[in-house]
């Protein structure tokens, strides 16, 4: 497979071949009021699993679903089936939202072989394709974790770069957020962003019907921010979720080495040690 994307064509094709693991990586803002474990069980792909990103966490900190330790992890992973060398396949219900932190989660533990379904549920269903409900206990793996963490970044490394100038920080917070001139969902949280940080919403690289955007428009979208796409980059948004998706789609204009910032706007905004910044 050229590129972290998949095709639902590929995954019907694929859909016995024995090394593939699916997992359901759907994950709801609070405020959105949707169950992702009920709407696992009332209908997913044959086969897949699902991946509570909220379990799946370091539960030593109250920042929501940080990176777990890789201990933690693998067992996590072991337990959906995952082996060292599994295709893992990843989507989510609302088409590209939720399944790419989780395929960052797989990078970032050094399983290279993750991959995100295009346009996800949404779009398996909408072609035809079959759905099982119920709950799916996979047999277990032997995944054993690996870390890269060039592809993690922490607080006190973002300060560093913004700081010197040394790598960009792109927030896919929408634009009202990042301005500072709409309240933060997550209580306690000051309003704006990181000085020196610039935005490109993650609305703006996936396409209305939920499915990537095609990587011209996606080229588009990092540029018109002032983005170099040929310099360090680090992705950020409110908690790590959506600054997967931007992570995602460098990755699809072949920046495989872009690190998120695991506790993003939840952990910088209620800090009393960072500057924030509002307005454009």
């Amino acid at each position: 497979m050229a590129g972290p994307l998949v095709s639902t064509g590929w995954l019907a094709e694929h859909l016995a071949d024995p090394d593939l693991v699916i997992l359901d990586g759907s994950w709801h803002m609070p405020a959105d009021g949707r169950d992702a474990k009920v709407e696992y069980a009332a209908g997913h792909i044959p086969g897949a699993v699902f991946f509570d990103i909220d379990q799946v966490a370091d539960h030593s900190t109250d920042l929501p679903h940080m990176l777990p330790p890789p201990a933690d992890f693998a067992t996590a992973a072991r337990r959906l089936g995952v082996e060292p060398g599994s295709t893992v396949i990843v989507y989510d219900t609302v088409g590209v939202f939720s399944a790419p932190r989780v395929w960052w989660e797989f990078r970032a533990m050094g399983h290279e072989a993750v991959f995100v379904l295009d346009g996800g549920l949404k779009k398996w269903t909408a072609g035809g394709h079959p759905v099982e409900t119920g709950w799916r206990e996979a047999r277990h793996g032997a995944f054993k974790s690996h870390p890269a963490p060039a592809l993690v970044a922490d607080k006190a490394q973002v300060a560093a770069v913004l700081r010197a100038g040394s790598a960009q920080v792109v927030d896919a917070r929408a634009a009202a957020r990042f301005r500072g001139e709409a309240p933060e969902p997550r209580p306690g949280l000051r309003a704006g962003h990181m000085p020196g940080a610039v935005n490109v919403p993650w609305s703006a690289v996936v396409a209305p019907d939920g499915a990537f955007a095609p990587p011209e428009r996606l080229k588009t979208a990092f540029e018109a921010a002032g983005v170099d796409l040929a310099r360090p980059i680090i992705t950020t948004c409110g908690s790590g979720v959506s600054a997967s998706i931007l992570a995602l789609g460098l990755a699809v204009l072949g920046r495989q080495d872009v690190a998120v910032y695991d506790g993003s706007w939840s952990e910088w905004g209620a800090a009393a040690d960072t500057p924030v910044a509002t307005g454009p």
